[in-house]
């Protein structure tokens, strides 16, 4: 968990502090300099259109974090209400809106995206949509088992029996006891989202040019991977290390979570 929470604050940091840290304008090109290799004046060289790799790299993270940020927001909100909802009324609201929340899981995450930045169109906004869309079911069905499981507590049936209202026994009573499970999935989906974002941008259909995210850097560069590989590999190296990071917090708050639990 320790290495995670470095790993993300100082991506973090760098997200904050680009402008500060980046030696060059993430879009200046300089094409009569394409593809340089790594060197003093540009430690992670230039790419295909002679704009350096560090400055786009490091302006790159705040694009990325914003992605997977808002987007695990979004599910989180949207699938918290619907899995709350349907834990808390149970009957056939609940078959309803969880056979909904199957068919929308059934489809593969990256597929839906796909789906939905397709009749959205482009752009930053609707590749957060895309993402926190395909994510839903998850923290729909998260929520809905620690609804289900908190309304059978003493402390619940004794609220209600005094004639606490619905939304009092969900906020005060209920979703106290899903917020660890919560904040564990989100730390993972981050990174999920992070990578999914990233492969929108690769095939085209996320953040558009000259804008200097990961992935789009990944998909700019592909034609020049065996004759200057470092285009790529640096990008690339950038979202596996995020990814990472995101990962292990989320597995350290899990173990964490289990050995309370245990205790």
């Amino acid at each position: 968990m320790v290495a995670g929470l470095v790993i993300l604050v100082g991506v973090a940091a760098a997200a904050l502090l680009a402008p500060w840290l980046s030696p060059y304008d993430p879009l200046a090109q300089d094409l009569l300099a394409r593809r340089e290799p790594p060197s003093p004046q540009h430690p992670l060289g230039l790419d295909e259109l002679g704009r350096d790799n560090l400055s786009r790299i490091l302006f790159g993270a705040r694009l990325s974090l914003r992605v997977g940020a808002f987007s695990v927001g979004a599910a989180l909100v949207a699938g918290g209400l619907l899995g709350a909802v349907a834990g808390y009324l149970g009957g056939w609201s609940d078959n309803l809106l969880m056979s909904a929340m199957d068919t929308l899981q059934a489809i593969p995450s990256l597929l839906l995206a796909l789906v939905v930045v397709t009749i959205l169109g482009r752009g930053l906004d609707n590749v957060v949509y895309a993402v926190a869309l395909a994510a839903v079911p998850i923290y729909a069905r998260l929520l809905r088992a620690g609804v289900l499981a908190a309304k059978q507590q003493d402390h619940v049936l004794a609220a209600r029996a005094i004639g606490a209202r619905a939304p009092r026994l969900l906020l005060r009573h209920m979703l106290p006891a899903c917020t660890v499970p919560l904040v564990v999935q989100a730390m993972l989906g981050v990174g999920m989202a992070i990578l999914e974002a990233a492969g929108l941008s690769f095939l085209g259909l996320g953040v558009q040019p000259p804008a200097p995210e990961w992935g789009a850097m990944l998909g700019q560069g592909r034609g020049a991977v065996f004759a200057a590989p470092h285009i790529v590999f640096y990008p690339g190296l950038a979202i596996v290390i995020t990814v990472l990071g995101f990962n292990l917090l989320g597995e350290g708050l899990r173990g964490v979570m289990n050995s309370r639990r245990g205790g």
